[in-house]
């Protein structure tokens, strides 16, 4: 995954920020994915940690945009039977509460954990931010639509799902990992239809 540093807590809460009193909010990491993704469609090649999302930035991000304290789930995927310590340590350092699940070896575990977590989340009070490019949990984040809370997608927004895109009609609030959350240190070099009141041509100058 990546090599994070315990920079930020992301549990601070904006003072000015919109959300159910006392009630957190959930932000759900499918860190698979979102590797996978930076680095097949992205990148063109395994990242490097320099190159891979700060997972404190978007602690804070969430927390400062939602206004409720965050609970921050990174899932993993420990089939395997190893974990790995460092990126481990450095989540638990942020704030993070990882996630590690394992199955028989054929099964998607972190798709069934979050999916099985939304689920969840349904009967709780609180807003629900997941960071994922998978439409697998389409029906679960659906469900959770309606009701009196936020519901967030973070990603890159060219490899969003396309029926996941079609539930912002009905409140579902996409961010840029990139854009919106700045959770980079560097520019990534993405190719996206710009709107053109955020064009700069310098970019491309």
């Amino acid at each position: 995954m990546s090599d994070p540093s315990a920079t930020v807590s992301p549990a601070q809460p904006a003072a000015d920020g919109a959300g159910s009193a006392g009630a957190p909010t959930y932000l759900l990491v499918d860190g698979e994915n979102i590797d996978a993704t930076l680095g097949m469609s992205v990148l063109g090649h395994r990242p490097s940690p320099d190159e891979r999302p700060r997972w404190d930035r978007i602690a804070s991000f969430v927390g400062t945009q939602w206004g409720a304290p965050v609970v921050p789930l990174f899932f993993l995927n420990a089939t395997s039977g190893q974990l790995p310590m460092p990126f481990v340590q450095a989540l638990l350092a942020m704030g993070y509460r990882p996630v590690p699940l394992a199955g028989n070896g054929t099964e998607k575990v972190v798709d069934m954990g979050i999916q099985r977590t939304l689920e969840a989340l349904r009967d709780r009070p609180g807003s629900v931010v997941l960071a994922s490019h998978d439409g697998d949990f389409i029906p679960q984040v659906e469900a959770l639509l309606g009701d009196d809370r936020r519901v967030g997608l973070l990603g890159f927004r060219e490899f969003v799902n396309l029926r996941m895109t079609e539930l912002a009609g009905r409140g579902l609030e996409i961010l840029d990992l990139e854009h919106d959350v700045q959770a980079f240190t560097a520019p990534l070099p993405r190719v996206r239809i710009i709107p053109i009141e955020e064009f700069d041509p310098l970019r491309f100058l």
